[in-house]
């Protein structure tokens, strides 16, 4: 079966199923496909596809390691998903097809009755102030010159994502794309998830850009991670390539 109704808000019940990874920021408007191996998981894509269809991809906060198995805290940000497509394959996983819908922040989890993590959420939606609204065509265009200035190879890149990129897309979804594809860490990510109004989601990538463009480490927290040898994000292909939990 392949989704591809629009997601309706009211869908969403404010409980979330949580699917929580160490190292994939999901963000509204990407694709993402999965590979669904771990009991838990397969247990809530079940409950997922035999209810709503939606989940959240969620992102564990620093120090997981040594809980991987239990309940080791998250970040407050995440991307809530709707299954676009599934298979089950002979060795009982599921690869997975998701497309995210909306931010969301994580507020209270719930008891530990199931296999997976349930939390009460919240959806937070972009926001567009009008007093930008006379600059934002002049910002969206100078984000995407940075970002293919900053990005030599894009030039050489996959077809899917020039294509996109040329297309007339709203400032929200330019951001979320480019977000989604940057070499940042984890904790730098969930920061643009967290940024509802959208010209500041901008202005933070413009940034970002104009220190690469200028060879300076990207931001202080990035500095630190190349300092100590780190790569804890690479960059993401568009389309995405599998990820498995």
């Amino acid at each position: 079966m392949f989704d591809e109704s629009p997601f309706e808000i009211e869908r969403f019940s404010g409980i979330t199923r949580v699917f929580p990874l160490p190292n994939l920021v999901l963000f509204p408007h990407v694709m993402q496909p999965m590979h669904i191996f771990e009991p838990r998981y397969k247990a809530l894509l079940q409950e997922a596809l035999a209810g709503d269809g939606l989940l959240t991809l969620g992102v564990l906060a620093p120090g997981w390691e040594g809980d991987y198995e239990g309940r080791p805290p998250l970040l407050e940000y995440g991307c809530l998903c709707r299954v676009m497509n599934y298979h089950l394959t002979d060795k009982n996983t599921y690869n997975v097809l998701l497309v995210g819908v909306r931010r969301l922040q994580l507020i209270t989890e719930l008891p530990p009755e199931k296999l997976y993590r349930e939390f009460q959420a919240t959806i937070l939606e972009d926001e567009y102030p009008l007093a930008s609204e006379g600059h934002r065509d002049a910002l969206q265009a100078q984000l995407l010159d940075v970002f293919q200035r900053a990005l030599p190879k894009l030039a050489d890149g996959p077809e899917q994502l020039r294509e996109v990129l040329g297309q007339r897309i709203s400032l929200g979804t330019l951001c979320d794309i480019i977000s989604y594809t940057l070499d940042m860490p984890p904790e730098n990510k969930v920061g643009l998830l967290a940024e509802t109004v959208v010209d500041r989601r901008a202005e933070r990538l413009l940034e970002h850009f104009q220190r690469i463009l200028a060879g300076q480490p990207a931001s202080e927290s990035e500095s630190q991670n190349s300092a100590n040898g780190a790569n804890p994000s690479a960059r993401r292909s568009f389309p995405p390539d599998f990820s498995q939990n």
